[in-house]
């Protein structure tokens, strides 16, 4: 009998400590750095755990989803679209984000990544829908940045936050490539055209200018022995009129002796006739000499 009840008090001691370590173990909550978890009272939510230790009621609260709230990177997506000017593109885009509110993703949405596509797809057409194909090609970083912005305003209500969204290609098919690649050598050849046009013009105005250069020199020269002539003509007229008409005369005497001399160069034996009249002009030059003496 003393055993029976000894037997029947320990199992209640023992059923008792066995209930609080279920209660322990049931109410304690360690959750991971990289997680969150979601606990919810009778289908309803309760609270979010975030790391570290956490406290909730043994049997009327259980942890329904445990989120993971590390960084992720949506596989790369291809996407056809249409720009401004008509022209079909495949655009390849990755995506990454987070989950930073569990409470509104496992609420609202079922599949996260899909939705994500779905969105960034949709916006992608759009945003390229509005540029033509050059804009799409030189002004990329202005495009990302709208298609994150958009993103980023779209999945706000799914507690998602988009880190990344990045354009990683935009390709062209085959027929525009070619057309393209015709555009751009027509394009070459027109400015190579235009340049040697250019370097011709150049080149004549050059010419031009030097061939003004050398005819504003020549008049400078012509100018000079201009002046010196004129200056040595005063020189003559007032010798003229200081000594009279004999000077003149010897002026003319000494020219004509002069021209003689000239006529007398040059190499080899030759035979000079001179008139009668030249011969006198020496005598006249060592006269009029004399006279001035």
């Amino acid at each position: 009998m003393d055993n029976e009840a000894l037997l029947g008090g320990n199992a209640i001691w023992l059923a008792l400590a066995a209930f609080i370590i279920l209660c322990i173990f049931l109410g304690v909550r360690i959750v991971s750095q990289s997680e969150k978890h979601v606990v919810e009272r009778f289908g309803r939510l309760r609270a979010v755990l975030g790391p570290g230790i956490n406290f909730v009621v043994p049997f009327l609260d259980r942890v329904r989803h445990k989120v993971s709230i590390l960084e992720r990177q949506l596989p790369t997506a291809s996407q056809d679209a249409i720009t401004a000017d008509n022209v079909m593109v495949k655009v390849e885009t990755s995506v990454f984000y987070r989950i930073i509110e569990p409470e509104k993703t496992v609420y609202r949405i079922r599949d996260v990544d899909g939705a994500i596509a779905t969105t960034v797809a949709g916006i992608v057409r759009s945003e390229i829908g509005k540029l033509e194909l050059d804009q799409v090609q030189s002004n990329r970083a202005d495009l990302i940045a709208k298609v994150r912005e958009q993103v980023a305003a779209m999945v706000d209500d799914w507690g998602i936050e988009v880190t990344r969204a990045e354009v990683l290609d935009v390709n062209l098919d085959e027929a525009t490539r070619s057309a393209m690649l015709q555009q751009l050598n027509a394009e070459r050849a027109r400015r190579a055209q235009v340049t040697e046009a250019e370097g011709k013009k150049r080149a004549v105005e050059l010419n031009a200018d030097a061939e003004l250069y050398a005819a504003e020199q020549e008049a400078k020269a012509r100018r000079i022995l201009a002046d010196a002539e004129a200056y040595a003509t005063g020189v003559i007229a007032e010798a003229i009129k200081m000594n009279g008409l004999e000077a003149a005369q010897y002026q003319v005497a000494l020219k004509q002796v002069e021209a003689i001399g000239e006529m007398a160069k040059g190499g080899g034996k030759q035979t000079i006739l001179v008139p009668a009249h030249a011969l006198e002009a020496f005598s006249n030059a060592f006269s009029l000499l004399k006279g001035r003496g």
